[in-house]
């Protein structure tokens, strides 16, 4: 992206050079739209499932810049040759759950004929410019919030290889269909101003380009981090998605690790998430009730610790 020639108008306010979720222009002083996109082959085997989780994760990008979707478009990949047109309405369907749940609408979109499905949606928002959340606003003190657990990755290739068990799939399923309304809502609410959503990247990946473009260090508690349960032991037994040893290679420089933290913690930490939760800093006195929030809004939330002084390092420790 950074061989692109870089727009300068000055109501561009998010482009693509900073890694931020989505683009942001400005309408006035009052109003500025988010622009996203994003599109996913099948991580599920049941079709309306799978629509829910690639909706939730293309909408996402608006409310991790702590924006509220108002339109969509669907982008559809099908192999028109071997899937059945009943088959792609029950995808479809199940993008249109999401979009009912989070009151936006879906007003057509685009298909290819395609090998291999692939489903998503391009999708606008509105944000207030005063009120964004982008990768450069975390500040050194904050305490760092993440609204989802971890082990997506992992567990989307146990399915893939008849490895994961159901309940572990099941859990994994609920996790990608919840949305981060919610969580978008509070974190504008506690005054945040620095947030991702923690998806094909990783926490490493998305937390440590965070770090950068905030100019500062993030110090996580691998002990605090919430994971989904049985993704660890897929993790220890192998399955590990491809993406994760790309996520740690852009990683590994910037990783300062401390005493007992061992290679499946940091493996966990690096795994490629569908449709993750959010990361965003709040001050320390706003913790408690922020994951009191999330929690009743049913979030499996946690506090993994703070942002430091440095120069996008993530250091990780034990306790």
């Amino acid at each position: 992206m950074r061989r692109l020639s870089p727009t300068d108008s000055p109501d561009l306010l998010v482009g693509a050079l900073t890694g931020d979720d989505a683009a942001v222009w400005r309408l006035d002083d009052d109003r500025a739209l988010v622009f996203t996109a994003d599109f996913i082959t099948p991580v599920v085997d049941d079709a309306r499932a799978w629509g829910r989780v690639a909706a939730s994760n293309a909408v996402s990008d608006v409310y991790a810049m702590g924006g509220r979707p108002l339109l969509a478009l669907n982008l559809v990949c099908w192999n028109t040759e071997e899937l059945s047109t009943e088959l792609l309405g029950d995808v479809l369907q199940g993008g249109h759950d999401i979009a009912t749940e989070g009151g936006f609408a879906i007003a057509g979109g685009h298909t290819v004929d395609d090998p291999e499905p692939k489903y998503g949606m391009a999708v606008v928002g509105e944000v207030h410019p005063d009120r964004m959340l982008t990768n450069a606003g975390l500040e050194v003190g904050q305490s760092i919030i993440l609204t989802k657990p971890l082990g997506i990755g992992i567990i989307t290739t146990g399915i893939k290889r008849d490895e994961a068990p159901t309940s572990v799939a099941e859990a994994a399923i609920s996790s990608m269909t919840a949305t981060n309304a919610a969580a978008a809502r509070i974190a504008v609410a506690a005054g945040a101003s620095g947030a991702t959503d923690v998806t094909g990247f990783g926490l490493l990946g998305h937390g440590g380009r965070m770090a950068e473009e905030s100019g500062v260090a993030l110090d996580i508690d691998v002990s605090a981090v919430p994971i989904i349960d049985g993704a660890v032991e897929l993790a220890r037994n192998g399955v590990v998605p491809g993406g994760t040893g790309r996520n740690l290679a852009w990683v590994d420089e910037r990783l300062r690790l401390g005493a007992g933290v061992d290679e499946l913690n940091v493996t966990i930490l690096a795994d490629a998430q569908t449709s993750g939760g959010l990361c965003f800093g709040v001050t320390p006195d706003r913790v408690d009730s922020v994951l009191a929030e999330l929690r009743q809004s049913g979030h499996t939330a946690a506090a993994i610790e703070s942002i430091v002084e440095g120069a996008g390092e993530i250091h990780l420790r034990q306790g």
